[in-house]
């Protein structure tokens, strides 16, 4: 009898850990098929606003994709080339300061974005300069928001904010403004002043765009997670993603039977290019945990500088 009881709990032991392996293989599949989509739709967002508004007109907008198109109108050359050349050093910077699976997936998206810039034609939709500005950088805004909800990006500029605001200790947005400023400025000079203030627009398009593309997710952001099994996700906030937390206690406010659940509360503070792994991480572990979201403009102190994993 004793036998079994045995073998009947390593069966149950067995189909629960089958189970539980199944189902992080297929959030895990399900991710990537998200992510990929995200890329994708992104990609093509983005080369539509290129192709049909911004370059037929010569209107560049700002960050790593503006370098590159202002680097085409004075060098003459192709615009596919200099958006992989330019961001290269972005790549390399963000598999420092994100990690190797952002690296990854921007490399993929950039040379996506590069590759359709080559094979797709798109229709000039119009020449009308204040309509180009505004839609061409809303396209193009809303093609790097989608990237970034998949987890990559089509423009390393804002991997650099991050980087610069963790040496210098400023703020990541001011780091974005300054960077565009000497991009309009130079701009300005070797294009024209018109130019340069229309595609200032651009830029202002595409970041409203951006932002709302994201839901509005700022430079940071804060999650607080609620949890049953809240040691496994601060081990994997800790571990996998190289994140300070901060840990206390909590009790359910509400309970039919009158006993209120205690639990380890779990914040941390993360960039907005780490929230989709991040929400992947927590559906393998758990998929009734409770996640609260929140903007943060900026931090100072604590852990927010990401830790060396040593694996």
């Amino acid at each position: 009898m004793p036998e079994r009881k045995k073998k009947s709990h390593d069966f149950r032991t067995n189909l629960s850990s089958y189970w539980k392996k199944s189902r992080r293989f297929r959030v895990s599949i399900f991710a990537v098929i998200h992510d990929v989509l995200f890329i994708i739709f992104g990609i093509f967002s983005a080369a539509f606003g290129l192709k049909s508004f911004l370059l037929p007109n010569s209107f560049i907008d700002g960050g790593a994709t503006g370098i590159s198109m202002l680097l085409s109108e004075v060098l003459s050359l192709p615009l596919a080339v200099l958006i992989v050349l330019v961001n290269i050093p972005f790549i390399f910077l963000g598999l420092k300061v994100v990690g190797q699976q952002f690296a990854i997936k921007a490399s993929l998206a950039i040379l996506g974005l590069s590759l359709v810039l080559v094979t797709v034609s798109f229709p000039e939709v119009t020449d009308d300069k204040l309509l180009v500005a505004v839609f061409g950088g809303f396209f193009l805004g809303a093609g790097i928001g989608l990237s970034i909800r998949g987890g990559g990006v089509l423009d390393g500029t804002e991997v650099l904010a991050i980087y610069l605001s963790r040496k210098l200790r400023t703020k990541i947005g001011d780091n974005i403004i300054v960077i565009n400023i000497i991009i309009f400025l130079a701009a300005a000079y070797l294009l024209s002043f018109e130019t340069a203030l229309y595609s200032m627009l651009t830029y202002l398009s595409a970041s409203k765009t951006l932002d709302f593309v994201v839901d509005g997710i700022e430079e940071y952001t804060g999650v607080t997670i609620i949890s049953s099994r809240s040691e496994d996700i601060r081990f994997m906030i800790t571990e996998k993603l190289g994140r300070g937390v901060t840990i206390y206690k909590g009790k359910g406010g509400y309970s039919q039977d009158g006993v209120h659940n205690e639990y380890d509360i779990i914040f941390a503070v993360i960039t907005r290019l780490e929230i989709s792994k991040l929400n992947t991480e927590i559906e393998k572990i758990d998929p009734k945990a409770f996640v609260i979201m929140n903007s943060i403009n900026d931090t100072r102190g604590g852990m927010i500088k990401k830790r060396s994993l040593n694996h």
